[in-house]
């Protein structure tokens, strides 16, 4: 099995003493809150899933939240935010998946750090076939092969999971040679006028036709116009996500405008 990255250093006392003290956020010291944006199937005209996006405890920005991550922290923040995640989707009555981004650079050991989040899915009564645990391949990944390790142990106790902002980065294609996610979420970069970019919708095709050949489900991600999703719709892309559907909800989930639909 690969090894964390020789130069990861465990950041603070949580590791030595269990995942018991890192599921919430009052002990984190860090106060956030979700909205959830629904991940729509345009065929069957319903909500896929639903992202979990971290916000201000009063619907501030990520950024507003994100910024006070430091090394020091980071384990127990991504620790935090999926059992709030989680929490927080139940109380809502989430009958569809939920998508949790996660740190993958917080991981030290992918059987041990998960085991929270499976202690938060029993108590919440929340299936974990319905997870979802998305990465942003946009994020500099220290050791590629580790992530893929981390992706692996996810899928193996039943999750799915997802590459977000496909095609944003340099190591998207070799991270997918090394590991077949679920779901990949293309870049809403290509999205954005794709339906008047020639280049866009030469790289678009590309990417969902080797999606495709691997049996991984493309989502387009940041549609915000019926021509951007028409284009995907034509080149048998149904699961799309953006403000064309949806804007996310504050400590609240929503349907797609009935307005979006083809």
């Amino acid at each position: 099995m690969h090894q964390a990255p020789a130069n990861f250093v465990p950041l603070d006392a949580t590791l030595a003493n269990g995942c018991g003290s890192c599921g919430t956020a009052e002990r984190l010291g860090i106060p956030f809150e979700y909205a959830y944006q629904p991940i729509v199937d345009v065929v069957a005209r319903s909500s896929y899933a639903h992202e979990a996006l971290v916000r201000g405890p009063a619907g501030e920005g990520a950024l507003s939240v994100l910024s006070q991550v430091t090394a020091q922290n980071r384990y127990r923040f991504d620790q935090a935010c999926r059992v709030k995640a989680i929490k927080t989707a139940a109380q809502l009555g989430m009958q569809e998946r939920l998508s949790i981004n996660f740190l993958p650079n917080a991981v030290y050991k992918p059987e041990v750090c998960i085991r929270t989040t499976l202690e938060a899915a029993r108590v919440h009564s929340f299936p974990i076939d319905r997870i979802i645990f998305e990465v942003t391949e946009g994020e500099r990944i220290e050791d590629g092969p580790w992530l893929a390790t981390i992706l692996r142990e996810y899928k193996r106790q039943g999750f799915l999971t997802a590459i977000d902002d496909f095609g944003a980065g340099y190591a998207g294609l070799t991270l997918l040679a090394d590991f077949t996610p679920d779901l990949i979420k293309l870049d809403m970069a290509l999205v954005r006028a794709v339906d008047t970019s020639k280049s866009r919708q030469a790289i678009a095709r590309g990417m969902v036709r080797i999606c495709q050949e691997l049996g991984v489900q493309v989502i387009a991600e940041g549609v915000e116009t019926a021509a951007e999703r028409d284009f995907f719709l034509y080149e048998g892309v149904t699961l799309m996500q953006g403000y064309l559907f949806a804007k996310p909800a504050f400590r609240a989930t929503t349907s797609a405008a009935s307005t979006s639909w083809p």
